[in-house]
């Protein structure tokens, strides 16, 4: 019998069913898992692993010794009228800490994860219940989570929780609760799309929307890391195509897909609301060495995520935006190659040679990708007035 929440939640008693969500860390394919790669390859992100566990379990006793907490990081989710997907992080910190702030990337990049805690959540103040069993992160071994409450879900190795609850929503914007024990609950947008939404964006961040010279390594990091999250640079004129292309498609859902860590989802949430774009579930990449997997690259990050929009939204059709410099053309031509009729257009910002590589402008030499080869309509240009210029005439027919 599933156990109710306690009478001082103030929620209502019929619960949301919910389930894991299975990622490329937890089922990762045969040639992703690390036992299948070189022997060099094997001891270097062996290696990694075990200093990754080190410096965790040597910055959590720091912590806790300081007297910080669990508490929880909020992501937007999106979902379907049928389900909706929640991810969420459970992190120490101290007992003010404001969830969801706009930090510089180097804060979140060192923010250490609290595994396995239990994390209660609420969908416009309806219980969210599940039954967990065992634990992924240890090759599916059987541990004591599997007896938590109902009402409880349990955050993984890396303080990651990602969850799809099963309940019918009305399209538009939900509110989403978590609360961890000790703390206040932290809120996070929930997006429902309508069932036969026809078109939808997927739009990556670096350099499409926001400039991070993502192929100029310590630029990157520079922009990622050190850089004011408010003095982070608009790519120019992207915000207007993306405003025209709201405009022929009212309805159209916008994804984030990027490459970037979870840990600055909040800065570029944040970013995306300050410029203007509009507003829409991130889906980003967790940077954290696993034992199967290590970490996925760019690439399998971005296939896994856009495959599973593909699945959640089977009648919608797609347009793709993103960029030259890191591996977006190829990924987004697979995309077109594998679900035939589902990309609508495909929009690819070309980077300057000063912007693909340090001495680009001198050497006339880039890191860029050449535009993709498919059957699907690509646009190119520099900025976005580029992109407009052409993309926004053929997309018309489409309204």
């Amino acid at each position: 019998m599933k156990s109710k929440p306690e009478a001082s939640d103030d929620m209502p008693t019929v619960p949301i069913p919910a389930r894991r969500v299975m990622t490329i860390f937890d089922a990762a394919s045969k040639h992703e898992r690390i036992e299948v790669k070189p022997p060099l390859v094997r001891f270097v992100r062996r290696a990694i692993t075990r200093v990754f566990g080190v410096w965790l379990r040597a910055s959590t006793f720091f912590v806790t010794s300081m007297g910080w907490r669990e508490c929880v990081e909020p992501y937007v989710g999106y979902g379907t009228d049928d389900y909706s997907r929640l991810v969420c992080r459970t992190v120490y910190g101290p007992a003010r800490r404001q969830a969801g702030m706009a930090n510089r990337g180097i804060r979140g990049m060192l923010a250490v994860p609290a595994p396995r805690v239990r994390v209660q959540i609420a969908i416009d103040r309806v219980p969210v219940e599940t039954v967990q069993i065992g634990s992924s992160e240890v090759y599916d071994k059987i541990d004591s989570l599997s007896r938590t409450s109902s009402i409880y879900a349990a955050s993984d190795a890396a303080g990651y929780l990602d969850l799809v609850a099963e309940r019918r929503l009305s399209p538009g914007v939900h509110d989403v609760s978590y609360r961890v024990p000790g703390r206040r609950p932290v809120r996070a947008n929930l997006f429902t799309i309508a069932p036969g939404t026809p078109v939808g964006v997927i739009s990556d961040v670096d350099d499409t929307i926001m400039v991070t010279q993502a192929p100029t390594l310590w630029k990157a990091a520079y922009n990622l890391l050190i850089l004011n999250p408010r003095k982070r640079v608009a790519v120019p004129g992207m915000g207007a195509l993306f405003a025209r292309i709201e405009d022929i498609f009212p309805e159209a859902p916008f994804f984030y897909l990027s490459t970037s860590p979870w840990n600055v989802e909040s800065s570029i949430r944040h970013f995306i609301a300050d410029h203007g774009y509009p507003q829409g579930p991130l889906l980003l990449r967790d940077l954290d060495p696993r034992p199967k997997t290590f970490v996925p690259t760019g690439v399998q990050h971005k296939l896994e995520f856009a495959e599973q929009l593909m699945a959640d939204f089977p009648s919608m059709r797609f347009i793709l935006i993103g960029d030259d410099g890191q591996r977006d053309p190829t990924t987004y031509a697979t995309i077109a190659r594998r679900y035939p009729g589902r990309v609508l257009a495909i929009g690819i910002r070309q980077l300057s040679p000063r912007e693909a590589a340090p001495w680009g402008a001198m050497s006339g030499l880039t890191s860029t990708q050449p535009v993709p080869v498919t059957d699907v309509p690509v646009f190119t240009g520099t900025t976005g007035a580029n992109l407009m210029s052409t993309m926004i005439p053929y997309l018309r027919q489409f309204r």
